[in-house]
């Protein structure tokens, strides 16, 4: 996702809150956005970093063995990847 696509999130996910009397902030909006963005950002990123590891993982055990199914292993590998770095898929 782009910084630009994250931005117009986070700014809809704020304003939305506040709207609804969700959250009444204590801090400017626009330093709110910007924190909301930069935690959404790193999330993406670290999503981002699992799915590459788990698909490299997944391709040298299924060059070990083809009668894997890949993509059952990858979804498998991507779970535990996700548990052991305290993540949320």
């Amino acid at each position: 996702m782009r910084e630009a696509q994250i931005d117009a999130l986070a700014t809809h996910l704020v304003q939305g809150l506040i709207d609804r009397g969700v959250i009444k902030p204590k801090a400017d909006v626009k330093e709110l956005v910007a924190c909301v963005t930069e935690l959404m950002s790193e999330n993406f990123e670290t999503e981002a970093q699992i799915d590459e590891e788990a698909d490299k993982m997944a391709e040298a055990e299924a060059r070990r063995d083809t009668r894997l199914d890949v993509t059952r292993l990858r979804s498998l590998i991507r779970q535990r990847l996700a548990e052991k770095k305290n993540f949320t898929l």
